[in-house]
């Protein structure tokens, strides 16, 4: 397919959002390049839940099996007290009846080799930190730090919940005075997490890694603010994720200041390990008739790969202005809680992806129109993501609204889990511009209108090259 009709596109930002819709767009012809500020790609994280909502996706670009031989399915996930009491356990099974896909857990780092390797390496800049843009004559321009500048039609800013692209898209809507208020305000947090993955443990001493089902636990505490547990892996490893839950809402700037009042960075190298210390003696349940702990965990992990995150909040109101548009934790930033952040980003880039495909012209009114429909789409089930997560989040409230929630999630009706369970698997979106993977299971997807308009003009296509074919 020639790239001569096609708007260029910059993607800043090579996280599994950027690198889905490079992927995409890849397959759809559109010219694109990806700048990354990291100079390599730090297997950093725990792990992530990939199932229905992505995998007819990866069913289409060709990676399915790779996706599902790196991963471990899970059917359960476990809850315990501080005491190692059993509180509940959810089961997820249903979910293969709704979808007829299983959820599969994946190393973070696995997955993002994987989504890595679907991207031409030439394609990707790393060490390449984007320190301002320039629109003018239709044309947007990526100015870099080595000096270096490259020209495109349209700029994603899929660069993280600190985006410098949205920095630079609010500065000059800010300076029109088109800002809303609510878009100026820095992102809250209320939990510090750190997380990690061991190397890979001998089964003899830790049994639990032979069972071939995903063991996925995690420990609510009562009396100390944290939540902990591990999840077992394809590869013989157990990921695992300590999250602080601190007792008020912070920001980035707040945090900085107290800990330089107190000369102690809280971004020192210092800082995962000091929370390893704080919290190695929080007990977890591995089956093995022994008294382990979050400990055990560290001590098999590498300690260059352990690190220490703040899990923000917050759903931005302004996507997109001009040739800018942002995806991901760019434009909204989920708590882990509700397991759907991935997810999101990842569900951001194919809408982006088969609007591209689908314009008409790369026009300022074209663009403007895309990214308008791509933000109507998106927004609800962002919104519908994010009020899951905090939901998920106040069962670990002190009082009694945690205690309310803790009780009706430990205390659910299996009729009304199933229901929840299967409006979570409603967003089942395709690329339209290749080939559809046929729908399974007993629920039905929602309607996505970015996935439909694809759809049409590729089927316009394949007829006509059906035509020319017949007339040859």
């Amino acid at each position: 397919m020639s790239t001569s009709d096609k708007p260029t596109v910059l993607i800043v930002g090579a996280g599994l959002g950027g690198l889905l819709l490079g992927a995409l767009l890849e397959k759809s012809g559109v010219p694109y390049t990806i700048f990354e500020r990291a100079a390599t790609v730090k297997p950093l994280g725990s792990a992530l839940a990939v199932g229905p909502t992505l995998l007819p996706i990866f069913q289409q670009i060709g990676i399915y099996d790779e996706i599902v031989a790196a991963g471990k399915i899970m059917t359960h996930t476990r809850a315990y007290n501080e005491s190692l009491r059993s509180l509940s356990t959810t089961d997820y099974g249903p979910i293969v009846d709704y979808t007829g896909y299983g959820n599969y857990i994946i190393p973070r780092p696995a997955f993002y080799d994987i989504m890595l390797r679907q991207v031409p390496a030439h394609k990707i800049h790393f060490g390449h930190r984007v320190l301002n843009i320039s629109e003018e004559d239709g044309k947007v321009t990526a100015h870099l730090s080595n000096n270096g500048m490259y020209e495109g039609d349209i700029i994603v800013g899929a660069d993280g919940a600190y985006s410098a692209v949205r920095q630079r898209m609010y500065e000059q809507l800010r300076a029109k005075g088109e800002l809303p208020k609510s878009d100026q305000e820095e992102l809250p947090f209320s939990c510090t997490c750190l997380v990690g993955q061991t190397k890979v443990v001998d089964p003899e001493e830790f049994p639990i890694i032979k069972e071939a089902i995903c063991q996925f636990r995690a420990v609510l505490g009562a009396e100390r603010p944290y939540t902990w547990g591990f999840m077992t892996t394809a590869n013989g490893t157990l990921t695992w994720s300590v999250m602080h839950h601190l007792s008020k809402t912070m920001t980035r700037t707040a945090l900085e200041q107290r800990f330089r009042n107190n000369d102690n960075s809280e971004w020192s190298n210092h800082t995962a390990a000091a929370m390893c210390d704080e919290t190695r003696d929080f007990p977890i349940q591995l089956d093995d008739g022994k008294k382990r702990t979050m400990g055990d965990l560290y001590d098999l992990t590498p300690k260059d790969l352990i690190s220490k995150v703040m899990l923000e909040e917050k759903v931005f109101t302004t996507w997109y202005y001009g040739r800018y548009v942002l995806m991901g934790d760019a434009c909204h930033k989920l708590s882990p809680s509700g397991g759907h952040g991935a997810v999101t980003a990842m569900h951001d880039a194919i809408a982006l992806a088969n609007l591209i495909y689908a314009m008409p012209t790369w026009r300022s009114e074209d663009i403007t129109t895309i990214f308008k429909e791509y933000q109507e789409e998106r927004y609800p089930a962002v919104m519908e993501s994010f009020k899951n997560s905090q939901l998920m989040s106040k069962r670990l409230d002190k009082g009694i609204v945690g205690a309310l929630v803790l009780f009706l999630i430990t205390h659910m009706p299996t009729w009304l889990w199933r229901i929840m369970l299967a409006k979570t698997v409603r967003h089942r979106p395709q690329v339209g511009f290749l080939p559809s993977i046929p729908f399974k299971g007993t629920v039905v997807p929602t309607v996505s209108p970015s996935e439909q308009k694809a759809r049409t003009l590729f089927d316009t296509k394949q007829q006509e090259q059906q035509q020319i074919v017949q007339a040859v």
